[in-house]
């Protein structure tokens, strides 16, 4: 007999109005089931399911059901907090449902909103107590907590106990486990989720003392989460017990602690932690001595700076021959061979370009004066020994300004120089009362602009009092040009200060003024003041959205961008994509899409999907923000999905779209080599090609030399990152970057990128802070990390003479009279060959042979045909030396050899990649390795190692480090030398000049006049 299916409940329903409470009882249980298939009919009868479920009459068990009925019902009919309501009544019925075989999506469901339930319940409750919440919701999370930790998903119950509130569980599950990745996964969790910055510092705290001591036989793992937590924590007391417990046992871990918060450290927490350092006794005073060298954060400056001189591999071609391609004379190619220079020479010292091209520097004329002056900061950043003598002869004289024509701009541009060279490290020194000095009494207003914009970047961070107030009276002056930096340098002194008479003066006088230039200075001003704030900036935020003019509006959405730069917060990027699809002024909504950058860095993968639909927007200022902001985000991950939306905005109709997919794709390719990023190559000649291209706009030309010097950036040296390498937000880095979209309203700022500019080195010191010699295992093939091949002049054409087309006809003709001449002449017999030279099919063969031989005239290597030639095998891994360039994709394949002299107190990378022997298809894997890469978050690593010597009885050999030579060595050819590292077929025999121990020091480098005014 075949089972009819069910068409109704209505036959159950009816149970429901029977007086016994057996049939109620049975139709209950029997509704429960038929849901799915009836809700719709059975949803008519809530109103009585809910009355059995409140009446006294029934059953225990019977009134159960009938709430579980009741929320099944609410669940299909969506609404999901009823449904939750009477899921709470249901007590054991619910329990077993949630055990039942196909109630899972219910279950789910109900469980994720009883979740979210108690996460609003307990951040409601101003002490995170539960004297509100229902006993039957805190029964239900408990279960899942224990669910979790039976079933060892402690992850999941770490994720729901942060966002509850529930610091016990956090305890409960290291004291199960003594997993420290739980403890830095809880850590990671807290700072890039977005948590209020009270509670990110209550869990902190609490996290602190559950690291184990790290130590440096055990190698700690956890270091890198460590030093990423005290310099967030930004509390100098919680540093020094920790590094006085490192003294005198394990100083080699208390040194590397001091080297990585250097790396992500505020200028004033640094400063803190070094004046609260003990002086230390007989034995542990010249310990505690380095301690505070380290942490004053000039060694870390030099040591890079030594890096970036040796290891300099600047391709003069390039430059020369944008150089030769852009016409000088016009004010903004002028200015783009100028940042071009700057950018790939940064930090090296090597200003043998500006020495070579004495008659292309004299061109410069204006602001086009300024900002060539001011590249000497970029190409002598962190070099602040010498900051004052290499830009001598272009600061302003202490007898008062120069009266030369056009001495001002140099002036100014030198001024601003010097705040680059002495970038992050000027607070508290003598070059910012220099600075200071100079801008109280200079009486032009470039030189004033140069002087505001040098001590702002000194100073950032440092919170001087009389720096702010001697900028502000440089702001009251109400000049535009003067009034425009002074806003800029106001912020970045009191950057992330969050001080609200700072904030409510700034405010107040960009209202008052009538000058566009003071107002967009002042609302990016304000914007520092908030740097990394978070809710402590949104009343400040809400003003500024709120204004009518779209300048103060454009000023809101950077304040909201660095008030929670790094954080992905929510709320935040929706509120940027709806300024960026409703604002009525473009440069607001341009700046909206720019900076999702800053809130995404972290999650770089995540941006292409954000700004996929943006980047086709019918708005090109929209389009040009998309540009900058996968820029900014995925630099230097090399990011597949970014650089494809990037390649068709190449091909843009509107002018500076093009400009910004340039500099984007320069950002994003950044040490990238042609074996890891296919894009390598054909976006390097399509560079060349752009600016070469007479036909193409200006700006798209600028765009394009822009990128050709950030893809090269300090000499192939660098990367560009807003993070630092223990993990934790990089402050000059976002700073500097936020500065250099700026570019767009003064090309001077656009040197303010070089504060992102990141050298990646791997730096090996010993107890004594020496470099010693000793090499360490790259395993990867040498060809994906290596550096990009010199590019190669262009060849002349040669166009061969074109052979004269023969009809086969004419050539039989020609041939019988030939053969017929013969015959006459010599009367002899002769057979019927054709001259091979002569004849039309044959001399067409012949013209093909000449096509392989090289255009220069150099031998053909062409090989028969019948050989082909063997494909050179490349190795499976390589060793590198010490003091050398390893990119960040590369610290993952990184291992020090165990039978090795040296070995680090803490690991390279926390991204280990075990040794492949086979040394083919490793390419594919390093692609998929960088796009994990750019999607995970940064795992830290490289830079300054502090190495454990494993045979102190051996005399060990050291690189020295030498003074800069006096002039570049001239090639015969003309071409320079900087630091012997220019010309390739060099690089190996020239890099370092053999000193006599016995001659004296050699000066720093000669300074030279530039010929602007002569």
């Amino acid at each position: 007999m075949v089972v009819r299916s069910q068409s109704s409940a209505a036959g159950v329903l009816a149970l429901l109005q029977e007086p016994d409470i057996v049939f109620k009882q049975h139709a209950l249980k029997a509704l429960i089931p038929l849901v799915p298939q009836f809700w719709a009919e059975i949803s008519e009868h809530i109103a009585l399911i809910e009355s059995l479920y409140e009446s006294d009459d029934l059953p225990k068990e019977a009134r159960h059901s009938a709430a579980l009925l009741a929320s099944k019902v609410y669940y299909f009919l969506g609404e999901y907090d009823e449904a939750l309501s009477f899921a709470l009544g249901a007590g054991s019925v619910f329990q077993a449902e949630a055990r039942a075989h196909g109630a899972g999506e219910y279950v789910e469901t109900v469980i994720s909103n009883a979740i979210d339930r108690y996460v609003t319940l307990r951040t409601e409750e101003p002490s995170g107590s539960s004297s509100k919440i229902d006993d039957r919701l805190q029964a239900i999370i408990e279960s899942i907590f224990d669910c979790c930790i039976e079933e060892g998903e402690y992850r999941q119950a770490i994720g729901i106990a942060l966002e509850s509130h529930r610091l016990d569980i956090l305890d409960r599950i290291y004291g199960l486990t003594h997993d420290i990745s739980l403890l830095s996964y809880t850590m990671e969790a807290v700072l890039d989720t977005g948590f209020s910055l009270s509670y990110r510092d209550q869990v902190l705290s609490f996290l602190l003392p559950l690291f184990p001591p790290p130590t440096s036989l055990s190698k700690s793992p956890h270091i890198h989460a460590l030093a990423r937590l005290l310099v967030t924590l930004n509390k100098p007391s919680l540093v020094v017990p920790l590094l006085t417990s490192l003294i005198p046992k394990e100083r080699l871990l208390a040194y590397q602690f001091a080297f990585d918060l250097v790396e992500g450290g505020a200028r004033d927490f640094l400063q803190g932690v070094k004046a609260e350092l003990p002086e230390g006794k007989e034995g542990t005073q010249e310990l505690y001595d380095k301690l505070r060298k380290i942490l004053d954060g000039q060694e870390s400056v030099r040591l890079y700076l030594e890096f970036l001189k040796r290891n300099n591999k600047v391709d003069m071609l390039i430059l020369k021959n944008t150089k030769d391609v852009l016409e000088a004379r016009t004010s903004i190619y002028h200015t783009a061979v100028t940042l071009q220079n700057a950018f790939m020479h940064a930090g090296t010292t090597s200003d043998v370009f500006l020495r070579e091209n004495l008659p292309w520097l004299g061109l410069a004329s204006n602001w086009a004066k300024f900002s060539t002056t001011a590249a000497l900061g970029v190409i002598h950043k962190g070099y602040f020994q010498e900051g004052m003598n290499i830009l001598g002869p272009y600061l302003p004289q202490p007898g008062g300004e120069s009266q030369i024509s056009g001495a001002a701009y140099s002036e100014g541009g030198a001024l601003y120089a010097l705040g680059l060279i002495n970038a992050g490290c000027g607070s508290g020194q003598p070059v910012e009362n220099y600075l200071r000095e100079t801008m109280k009494t200079a009486q032009g207003e470039v030189v004033q602009h140069g002087a505001a914009l040098g001590l702002g970047i000194a100073g950032m961070g440092g919170r001087s009092s009389d720096s702010y107030d001697d900028l502000k009276e440089t702001l009251f002056t109400d000049s535009a040009v003067a009034g425009e930096a002074a806003g800029y340098a106001m912020g970045l002194v009191m950057l992330g200060s969050a001080d609200p008479t700072c904030a409510e003066e700034m405010l107040t006088y960009a209202r008052e003024t009538h000058h566009e230039k003071i107002i967009r200075g002042l609302a990016m001003g304000l914007a520092f003041i908030f740097y990394g704030r978070q809710e402590d900036a949104d009343s400040t935020i809400i003003s500024l959205l709120a204004e009518k003019d779209p300048i103060l509006r454009y000023g809101g959405v950077y304040t909201l961008a660095l008030a929670y730069a790094g954080t992905s917060n929510n709320d935040a990027v929706r509120q940027l994509l709806h300024i960026a699809v409703s604002d009525t002024s473009d440069d607001v909504r341009r700046a909206a899409v720019t900076s999702l950058a800053f809130l995404l860095f972290k999650n770089p993968g995540q941006v292409p999907r954000i700004v996929q639909l943006l980047s086709e927007s019918y708005n090109p200022h929209v389009r040009c923000g998309a540009t900058l902001a996968l820029g900014i985000a995925c630099a230097g991950t090399g990011l597949q999905d970014a650089v494809e939306i990037l390649e068709p905005m190449t091909k843009d109709g509107v002018d500076f779209v093009r400009q910004g997919a340039f500099i984007a794709l320069g950002m994003i390719l950044v040490q990238q080599s042609e074996a890891s990023s296919p894009s390598m190559s054909s976006t390097r000649a399509l560079y060349t090609k752009v600016v070469s291209d007479k036909h193409e706009d200006p700006m798209a030309r600028f765009g394009a030399a822009i990128g050709q010097g950030l893809i090269d950036a300090g000499g192939r040296n660098v990367t560009i990152s807003l993070q630092s390498r223990a993990g934790s937000k990089n402050m000059n880095a976002i700073v500097g970057m936020a500065m250099f979209c700026q570019f767009w309203y003064w090309y001077p700022l656009a040197h303010c990128a070089c504060l992102a500019f990141e050298p990646t080195a791997i730096i090996g010191l010993n107890e004594e802070l020496k470099v010693p010699k000793f090499e360490f295992v790259s395993n990867a093939r040498p060809s994906l990390f290596a550096y990009p091949p010199p590019a190669t002049p262009p060849k002349r054409e040669t166009f061969a003479k074109a052979a004269t087309a023969v009809l086969s006809t004419t050539a039989k003709v020609k041939a019988r009279e030939k053969k017929k001449a013969a015959a006459d002449v010599d009367a002899m017999d002769t057979d019927e060959k054709p001259e091979p030279k002569k004849d039309g099919d044959v001399e067409m063969k012949g013209e093909e042979v000449p096509s392989s031989k090289p255009a220069d005239g150099s031998p053909s290597t062409k090989t028969p045909e019948d050989t082909k030639p063997k494909r050179k095998s490349e190795p499976s891994s390589e060793n590198v030396a010490n003091f050398s360039r390893v990119t960040p994709m590369q610290l993952a394949y990184i291992s020090f050899p165990l039978e090795g002299r040296y070995q680090p107190v803490r690991p390279v990378s926390l991204n280990t990649v075990p040794p492949k022997t086979g040394g083919r298809g490793l390419s594919s894997g390093v692609r998929k390795a960088s796009s994990s890469l750019a999607s995970d978050r940064y795992a830290g690593g490289g830079g300054i190692l502090m190495l454990v010597d494993e045979k102190p009885d051996r005399e060990a050999e050291f690189i020295t480090f030498e003074p800069p030579a006096a002039a570049p060595v001239a090639t015969e050819n003309g071409q320079a030398l900087p630091n012997g590292n220019a010309n390739p077929v060099t690089t190996r025999t020239n890099i370092h000049i053999a000193l006599d121990e016995s001659s004296p020091d050699v000066d720093p480098p000669e300074s030279f006049e530039y010929p602007f005014d002569s």
